[in-house]
């Protein structure tokens, strides 16, 4: 799960709760921590007998609860004690009890419905015959249709879930056709053909009729022939009430009571022969998979020994030597045989499972035989027949690249459409985290500590193949299940190894991927000066009009022209640099972004007629990239350097433009200085603006982009030196970013409002004031204004963060304190202005203090220590009170 939808479940848990506006600590922080204790496709092993011991001491329905646990517990549902475990602590937890209550009852009476339990409104119910009035009839009447809406609306939540459910599970498998003789040849079975309730034969000799041994005999006969799915004349089967209900038999009850005691014993044997052998029947159809189709041939062999001690007991019996004593002798091993497959074939019925579901259950009963060496033995065989298929599917995948996996039962799942065509396309990464994808379900519990690992290898082989190679692994060896998983893990660890530095090698070496990122740098970030110089300087014109009115195919030519006579004309990638014209401008592309899928995401779907961009504004640079090298520079990347591109270049633009200002300022020189006085301010003012746009464009391009530059080297190196993986860890990073990014959007959004409004104000100003000098004060008092606040900010980010470096473009943009005292006098008039309002509300006076009162209450140590400007506030107010 993203940290995005993580962090969106947060927040609607803490709606649902009603906890968001008394909770201190905040969604972000609670995202965190579940990332942090969140291992991907684990599942958590717990005991579940405590915590269920606890909510069934708790409830008013434990009996309820306890058989609703076990009927999950035998379908196998895989985060069923988890759960039950997470219930348990939140029978403690007393506020939440209220809370949950509070929320069910207001839910409830919103939709008008009930949440007493059925049985208690029956009980309300009067008497038959009983005579009510109106009002208690109107009353039961409006209980009643609370209950009706209750029941009819989980109805239908219920099977809305279920339908759910079953489209998520359906999968996307080409079942064959199973013949028509299948269905028309009822007797083409091992099982009982047909159970019924009394013989058939009404001129069978009841057996107490019969002599003692002669009754011996004739129940031994309809024992050999029930063992093998035949119904005898003194012991008939019935009917099955369910699909996988067992088999039930009927014994003559003429039959002597210590012999017929006896025959009860044998008959669980026969009812789970019938049990085994409908299983291996039913799931040795296609829909069941490859996994139950080794499972049933394996019970298959088992059923085929049994029946070669049937046939010998038979001999026995034909010989005269078996009794019923004899006969219970040798049963014994074959009964507790056929137990386990019983057992096996009834979990996995009852919790309908498939592929790797299987394998976990087989897992499951064979570790938990330790100490019954012989049915763990018997358990080992079963899990060892039915992994093969599925670890044939995994030696492909990880040997070789290829998932063919006909029924839908491997771990890794295909989407196949997903094509990497899109990938030059589509600002995500969907491709390479949605094309092949691990469906939790399907993972074996003896595989989750390394499914990550398996997935990945496969990817990595498979890019290979796409490239037109056949990559093969040189120590392949074949992979048998066993109790000791460390040993499959070993043969995995060396197949990721080997994958990982085969693809690292293709991408390094042969497709040049470490040339590549740099020549994007060398364009995107700014890192070849001249021919930036020589592009802006050629396309000035073009900048300056409007979107509709420039031709790209110049601008194309323009970009070749400036390639070739720069020193980006020795770069071999120079000819995938390319010329892209957005239909929006920078601030409204990052909204667009931070706002996918969340309610804002409509509000920044604007026309691109309605922003009427200049050729400045919607410029960028787009970059053509070919498979394998897309994997790593996808849309996605792209994107993040074209939006630092645009960034860059604006502010370069200002810089040309200041420059500009600069050369044209030189023609007052011409004038005497009283006749050129007033100008003096517009030349301090400009040299302000350019000394602030200089030293945030070197902060920028020095001290975070050259250095994040170097720390990534520093990785790519490391990475080819112990070659071992190509994943790239910069995701948390990315995604943290994005988060502080998306938190302090609306306050950006306000920003850059009250920019707006403040620069077509001063611009009307100029235009419509005589006054030349004064609209210049304008200018100088609203610049040095947002400039402090943009350090104010800078300091408290900084303090709050603890990150040191940002104190660098502080020191470089107030290298004499300047700014610094204008800060203390400012932090200062603002610590008195507290200190007087709270002076004034203790005495209850309504108007402000005196001069000489103001002046003497003043902090003589007034400093500018941002983050702590309330804390000293505070102790100001203290003092002076």
């Amino acid at each position: 799960m993203s940290e995005f939808k993580l962090h969106h479940h947060v927040s609607e848990l803490m709606n649902l709760l009603g906890v968001r506006s008394t909770d201190t600590v905040g969604a972000e922080v609670y995202t965190e921590m579940l990332q942090k204790n969140t291992t991907p496709y684990i599942t958590t092993q717990v005991s579940a007998h405590q915590a269920k011991r606890k909510i069934a001491e708790s409830s008013t329905t434990p009996i309820e609860f306890l058989a609703k646990y076990d009927e999950l517990k035998g379908k196998n549902m895989r985060d069923l004690d988890p759960l039950v475990l997470l219930l348990s602590q939140l029978t403690e937890e007393e506020q939440t009890k209220k809370i949950l209550e509070k929320q069910a009852k207001t839910k409830a009476d919103e939709a008008g419905m009930t949440l007493l339990q059925h049985g208690k409104i029956f009980s309300q119910l009067p008497a038959p015959g009983a005579k009510i009035t109106n009002q208690e009839f109107t009353e039961l009447k409006d209980m009643l249709l609370k209950e009706s809406k209750s029941v009819a609306g989980t109805t239908s939540t219920e099977i809305l879930r279920k339908a759910l459910r079953e489209k998520q599970m359906k999968r996307n498998v080409n079942i064959p056709p199973q013949p028509e003789w299948l269905f028309q040849r009822p007797s083409l079975t091992l099982d009982f053909i047909v159970g019924v309730d009394e013989p058939i034969d009404q001129n069978i000799v009841p057996l107490g009729s019969l002599p003692l041994p002669m009754q011996e005999q004739a129940i031994i006969e309809d024992l050999l022939k029930c063992m093998e799915g035949i119904e005898g004349k003194y012991i008939l089967a019935r009917a099955l009430t369910e699909r996988y209900a067992p088999k039930e038999f009927m014994i003559d009850e003429s039959l002597d009571p210590s012999v017929q005691e006896l025959v009860r014993r044998f008959l669980p044997l026969c009812s789970n022969y019938s049990t085994v052998v409908r299983f291996i029947e039913e799931k040795s159809a296609f829909e069941y998979g490859l996994v139950n189709h080794a499972l049933s041939a394996s019970m298959r062999t088992l059923i085929k020994d049994y029946m070669v001690l049937v046939a010998q007991l038979e001999q026995q019996y034909r010989n005269g030597n078996l009794t019923l004593q004899k006969f219970w002798f040798y049963i014994q091993p074959t009964m507790r045989t056929l137990d386990i497959l019983a057992s096996i074939a009834n979990s996995i019925n009852r919790g309908e499972c498939i592929g790797g579901a299987v394998l976990s259950l087989l897992h499951e009963k064979t570790s938990g035989l330790i100490g019954d060496a012989k049915c763990q033995e018997l358990c080992l065989f079963l899990t060892q027949s039915a992994c093969v298929p599925y670890f044939e599917i995994l030696e492909k995948w990880i040997y070789k690249g290829i998932i063919k996996d006909p029924y839908s039962e491997f771990l890794v799942e295909e989407n196949e459409t997903i094509q990497k065509e899109k990938l030059q396309e589509d600002y995500n990464d969907a491709y390479w985290d949605q094309h092949y994808t691990i469906c939790r379900e399907r993972i074996p519990v003896f595989l989750e500590q390394v499914a990550d690992k398996i997935l990945n290898t496969g990817k990595y082989l498979n890019v290979i193949r796409l490239c037109g190679r056949d990559p093969k692994f040189p120590y392949a060896v074949e992979m048998v299940y066993t109790l000791k998983e460390r040993k499959y893990y070993e043969q995995i660890e060396k197949a990721y190894s080997y994958a990982s530095k085969l693809l690292l090698d293709l991408l390094m070496k042969e497709k040049e991927l470490n040339s590549r990122i740099k020549s994007i740098k060398h364009y995107f970030l700014l890192d070849k000066g001249d021919f930036l110089v020589q592009f802006m300087d050629m396309t000035e014109e073009e900048m300056k009009q409007d979107i509709d009115n420039i031709m790209p195919s110049r601008l194309e030519s323009l970009l070749e022209l400036a390639l070739r006579t720069s020193t980006a004309n020795v770069d071999p990638f120079k000819d995938d640099l390319k010329v892209e014209l957005l239909p929006y401008d920078l601030i409204t592309q990052l909204f667009q972004i931070l706002t996918i899928d969340t309610k804002q995401e409509k509000d920044y779907r604007v026309d691109p007629t309605d922003l009427h961009l200049s050729g400045l504004e919607a410029f960028s640079f787009d970059y053509v990239v070919k498979w394998p090298v897309s994997l790593v520079l996808n849309r996605k990347a792209l994107t993040r350097y074209q939006m630092l591109f645009r960034h860059l270049f604006y502010c370069k633009h200002v810089e040309r433009q200041l420059c500009s200002v600069w050369i044209g300022n030189k023609a007052a020189k011409m004038y005497s200085l009283h006749s050129c006085k007033w100008y003096s301010a517009a030349f301090a003012l400009r040299q302000k603006m350019l000394n602030f746009v200089q030293n945030f464009e070197y902060y920028m391009l020095f001290e975070v982009i050259e250095y994040n530059w170097h720390v990534f080297q520093s990785n790519m190196d490391s990475r080819l030196s112990s070659s071992t993986s190509v994943e790239v860890e910069t995701k948390p990073t990315r995604e943290s970013s994005l988060q502080a990014t998306k938190k302090d959007s609306k306050a950006t959004s306000s920003k850059q409002k009250m920019a707006t409004k403040i620069v077509a104000e001063n611009v009307d100003l100029l235009v419509a004031s005589e006054n030349f000098e004064r609209t210049i004060a304008n200018f100088d008092q609203n610049f040095t204004r947002l400039l402090l606040e943009l350090l104010e900010k800078i300091m408290d980010y900084s303090c709050n963060s603890g990150e040191p470096k940002l104190h660098n473009i502080l020191y470089r943009l107030d290298f004499n304190g300047f700014y610094t005292e204008r800060l203390e006098a400012i932090s200062a008039e603002r610590a008195t202005m507290d200190a007087s309002s709270t002076h004034s509300s203790d005495t209850g006076s309504t108007g402000s203090w005196p001069t000489s009162s103001f002046t003497s209450s003043r902090p003589d140590s007034a400093r500018y220590v941002p983050g702590l400007m309330k804390s000293r506030s505070s102790s100001s107010n203290n003092s002076t009170s």
